[in-house]
């Protein structure tokens, strides 16, 4: 699929086959694709737990407030972030030109450490962005997806043993639609999102 198409084509789907099942090649080919999301410097601070074991998805159904689609997608995905990323700054370069190398790696650490605010505005955008190029892939790949925040973080969090020093961003569940997702509620005028050169 045509990236603009699958951009206007993605909406948020409620209701999946839940017969139908991700073969584990298509697993890794959407989330291969979730690795070619940008960071900043590289970090690579998302971690993926990708559910399709079915007490485990019944198990973050019920802390999703009994949303079916939780159980019911044949694919649930937790997107998670290290916080300390920026701790392990070395490697993330190791294929870099040495001079490229030697003038970024030493940055990294400085720029983050004492900062616990920006370590986690840092880590909510490396999941927004991770979120849109699974969503987009899952759409260009003939499934559907769905974003939600509607789950209690905490018994999430205990259901996939989040380590400390993590956060949870959101849930994506990916699937087969059993029905089309409603139609647009209503999007605001172009005029008043966009601004040219200032407000």
């Amino acid at each position: 699929m045509e990236t603009l198409t699958a951009i206007h084509e993605r909406r948020s789907v409620k209701y999946y086959d839940p017969d139908h099942a991700l073969s584990e090649a298509e697993i890794q080919e959407l989330l291969e694709a979730a690795l070619c999301s940008p960071t900043s410097f590289n970090m690579q601070n998302w971690r993926f737990i990708a559910v399709t074991d079915p007490a485990k998805k019944e198990a973050l159904r019920a802390a999703a407030f009994n949303q079916a689609q939780v159980s019911d997608a044949a694919l649930t995905l937790i997107l998670c972030a290290d916080l300390d990323a920026h701790n392990d700054a070395e490697r993330y370069w190791t294929n870099a030109p040495g001079p490229v190398r030697e003038m970024i790696v030493p940055m990294i650490q400085p720029f983050y450490r004492d900062n616990p605010q920006l370590q986690r505005d840092e880590a909510m955008r490396s999941v927004g962005i991770a979120a849109q190029t699974i969503m987009l892939a899952a759409k260009a790949m003939g499934y559907d997806s769905c974003p939600m925040i509607g789950f209690d973080p905490n018994k999430v969090a205990e259901i996939i043993q989040l380590p400390e020093r993590h956060l949870i961003g959101l849930m994506i569940t990916i699937g087969k639609a059993l029905k089309p997702a409603n139609p647009r509620p209503g999007q605001l005028p172009y005029e008043e999102v966009v601004h040219r050169d200032h407000f």
